[in-house]
């Protein structure tokens, strides 16, 4: 019953994946000024003149004076204005300076610092112990945006794709869910100033299509995730506790934990997948502080140290928990041996066709791995049968077409007849220089 909440909130968010903007440019935002204060009576006002930006006014403001920038919008709500000073005492201006607004063109679309998972409703989803890896906490292309009603904003959309992709995004309170409403908004006057760069925002309307679950979509600015990320960090990963750390696919550092890497049949469907574990495994009280997160990623293939273009699609767990020291990673260590014993006695029911687990703990010196083929043939082995047997068909084929002659090989037998060799020839007269053997 405890965890009761916390499953029906996981249960409520899981049509779709909402993540919402969290920088703005409001004029009552304390941070967007170089003060660290919202401007006051006797402050002059300063926009830089060449930075374009879009500004949400929410109250009332008396200035001394205020410089506006060449191409810029006020969104003033409901009973906001400006007005210029009187001169008359305000109690919290009593000495006035210039004030200048911050420069927001830095704040970037793949900063996954900048963005937060929220609720269909927008309030924050908090409580659940599900986590994102690094390209994932930025908006997938089958995500909703959403930036906050009564705030105005500026993104730079700057991407190694050229569109991204994504399901919905809601701009002041208005839903965006089809191209064409995208596209009415892009042609307004607000849409330039908020968005910059060279990436193009498209919006879908349309969900994950394949129950079991669809790639986020980012791989290509992975690297731009990472910087922004290690940016915000101090330019380098946090030490891990473990010494041979794991390297989840789409995160940015290693860590101490386990993952474990899932091969699926068409049975398999994601979001129930999750909805079991949440509920039987990871919800039970001796493996609090573990989180997991759960997607289906692409893995690049490699033949002799060399990588193909092709990859291939599975599902990866990746577990972390709040231990420290020699016990850093060892409840997520428990989780993944009982993840697996679950998939040994019921993965062929739920579509998982076999796994693989990786753990690293700061009580062991290397990486520890562990497999587990749940069906007895494996899907590689039915691949190789079928092309072999393509292969036998093709010959077959071309020989009885007469495309094809097959090479006659003759072998000697040891009771066939062997033909009597000639006589020889008489010996020379000049003694052995023509020697005759016979054998």
């Amino acid at each position: 019953l405890l965890f009761l909440p916390v499953i029906l909130q996981l249960l409520a968010a899981a049509a779709a994946v909402y993540k919402q903007w969290i920088p703005n440019t409001n004029f009552e935002t304390a941070s967007n000024w170089d003060k660290g204060r919202v401007p006051c009576a006797r402050d002059v006002v300063h926009f830089e003149k060449d930075k374009v930006v879009s500004v949400f006014v929410r109250s009332p403001h008396a200035l001394t004076d205020m410089y506006l920038p060449l191409n810029g919008e006020f969104l003033l709500a409901a009973g906001a204005a400006f007005m210029a000073f009187d001169g008359s005492w305000d109690p919290g201006c009593d000495s006035g300076g210039t004030v200048r607004f911050g420069d927001a063109e830095h704040r970037a679309w793949f900063d996954p610092t900048l963005w937060q998972d929220v609720l269909p409703s927008g309030e924050l989803r908090t409580g659940v112990p599900i986590f994102s890896v690094d390209e994932e906490r930025v908006p997938c292309r089958y995500d909703d945006v959403i930036f906050q009603p009564g705030t105005s904003f500026r993104v730079n959309t700057d991407s190694s794709q050229p569109v991204i992709r994504l399901r919905s995004i809601s701009v002041m309170g208005q839903e965006l869910n089809t191209p064409s409403s995208w596209a009415g908004y892009l042609g307004g006057p607000s849409a330039p100033l908020q968005f910059h760069g060279n990436g193009t925002l498209q919006v879908t309307g349309t969900g994950c299509p394949d129950k079991s679950g669809c790639a986020c979509g980012n791989t290509l600015d992975g690297p731009r995730i990472c910087a922004a990320l290690l940016r915000a960090s101090g330019r380098q990963c946090p030490e891990p506790a473990c010494q041979s750390p794991l390297q989840p696919l789409g995160h940015c550092c290693g860590i101490c934990g386990a993952t474990i890497n899932l091969d699926f049949t068409p049975d398999f469907d994601l979001q129930k997948y999750q909805d079991r574990l949440v509920q039987e495994l990871l919800s039970q009280p001796k493996y609090a502080g573990v989180q997991m997160a759960i997607s289906k990623v692409h893995k690049a293939q490699t033949f002799l140290g060399i990588t193909s273009r092709s990859a291939t699609p599975l599902i990866q767990i990746v577990l972390v928990d709040d231990r420290a020291g020699e016990q850093a990673g060892t409840a997520a260590e428990q989780l993944a041996a009982a993840i697996m014993e679950n998939i040994a006695q019921h993965g062929e029911a739920l579509g998982i066709s076999s796994g693989k687990m990786e753990v690293a703990t700061g009580s062991t010196a290397s990486r520890q791995v562990g497999s587990h083929p749940v069906s007895r043939i494996t899907v590689g082995t039915v691949m190789g049968l079928l092309f072999s047997l393509l292969c036998l068909g093709g010959i077959l084929f071309l020989y009885r077409k007469g495309k094809l002659r097959l090479p006659v090989l003759r072998l000697p037998q040891p009771w066939e007849r062997m033909e009597e060799p000639p006589a020889p020839a008489p010996a020379s007269d000049k003694g052995f220089d023509n020697p005759v053997f016979n054998v």
